[in-house]
């Protein structure tokens, strides 16, 4: 039980928002439950097979924001895609350095420290993308972590987003997380973790994300792209969802950045000022209790009443912050077991993968979709604002 509480503390570290200060957890003082524990992965519930790649892009035009000895800005970017492809090596879910790093800065002992680099994923590595049915190009989301988080920790949800046809492109913060392996094999540590207790530290890191993303899209889109699947991708159809601060990261590149039709923010506090005049493009809230008209945390009632366009305000029972990555799933490699009042890992996976891809049906392929209006799902409420009532 004594493991089971420090695994449970390491991880809501893992999840905290960026301006919390979380209490230190117990360490663990056992070995891993089963060292030789193997996990894998939800598969995708799409029809295309799904395969990955990696892009390491550097903007020369702007510094590193926070490595002053860093003269520019390096960013690690992991590509989803459908392919033809049924079979071959699929690809890892993060290197044993990597795994390391994360456990020991979510303070999380008494497991292996390469545990996480033994998760299987379902994408095959490097295998060559397919256009759409007819050719068709492919819709283009852009996925955004939580602070602290690698975007790996997004993998079921790109893998599934993926599989339904959509080209994913995840971003690693360079410095924003406790890992990000660099192009020349480095590892960036999370620098951005020594001042998140500086005030206006949230609305800083969201415009510094922005102009990664808004950097990514120049290249992925532009004639001289890294990745030759480019091609692929439909420049009209361009959407972002990212977790917690990630997702508040969306509707900050958004109100910058034309060129994302969509928007969705999974549990995230948000910072960034909408313009007075409204924002016309179609933008969802998908969250826990924490986020319930008239909660204790306001961002989100504040900027509802400046979404002039389509708009969704989603609140799962029972979902913790982190119900909306991978780390749930990754429990059990972690010797973790819920508490009896939390939705369980493979539940909350589902219902994020089913109306995160209903939302981007709807506004990015035209596809109307009853559940956004109607949730179907008994963990689901649909939240009315100003009524301040989910139902």
């Amino acid at each position: 039980m004594r493991q089971l509480l420090a695994v449970a503390a390491g991880l809501a570290v893992i999840a905290v928002s960026a301006c919390s200060a979380p209490a230190a957890p117990r360490s663990a003082g056992h070995p891993s439950p089963t060292p030789t524990a193997v996990l894998t992965l939800p598969a995708p519930t799409g029809p295309r097979p799904v395969a990955t790649t990696v892009r390491y892009l550097t903007d020369a035009s702007r510094p590193d924001p926070w490595n002053l000895d860093v003269a520019v800005r390096q960013l690690k970017v992991t590509l989803w895609y459908p392919t033809a492809q049924q079979g071959g090596r699929r690809a890892p879910y993060m290197t044993a350095r990597e795994s390391q790093l994360l456990l020991r800065g979510a303070r999380i002992t008494g497991v292996r420290d390469d545990v996480l680099s033994t998760t299987r994923t379902n994408a095959v590595r490097d295998a060559a993308p397919a256009a759409g049915p007819a050719g068709e190009k492919l819709p283009l989301v852009v996925l955004s972590p939580g602070f602290t988080k690698p975007v790996s920790t997004l993998t079921s949800l790109a893998e599934e987003l993926a599989s339904r046809g959509y080209v994913v492109a995840g971003v690693d913060h360079t410095y924003e997380s406790y890992a990000t392996t660099l192009a020349d094999g480095r590892v960036a540590e999370c620098l951005a973790c020594d001042s998140d207790t500086d005030p206006g530290f949230g609305t800083g890191v969201v415009q510094i994300r922005a102009a990664d993303v808004a950097f990514v899209l120049d290249q992925l889109t532009g004639p001289h792209s890294p990745w030759a699947g480019s091609a692929l991708i439909d420049r009209s159809r361009i959407a972002m969802v990212g977790q917690s601060l990630g997702g508040a990261s969306a509707l900050a590149t958004m109100v910058k950045d034309s060129r994302v039709r969509a928007g969705i923010d999974l549990d995230g506090t948000t910072y960034a000022r909408i313009p007075r005049g409204g924002f016309t493009r179609p933008f969802l809230f998908l969250g826990t209790q924490q986020h319930t008209p008239g909660g204790r945390d306001g961002s989100w009632d504040r900027d509802w009443k400046l979404l002039t366009g389509w708009k969704g305000w989603l609140v799962l029972s029972g979902a913790k912050h982190e119900s909306f990555t991978d780390l749930p799933l990754l429990g059990p490699v972690l010797g973790l077991e819920p508490a009896a009042t939390e939705l369980p890992a493979n539940r909350s996976a589902a219902l994020t993968r089913a109306y995160v891809g209903a939302f981007l049906d709807e506004h990015l392929r035209g596809m109307p979709q009853t559940r956004l209006a109607k949730p179907p799902d008994p963990e689901v409420k649909l939240c009315s604002v100003p009524l301040g009532a989910c139902r």
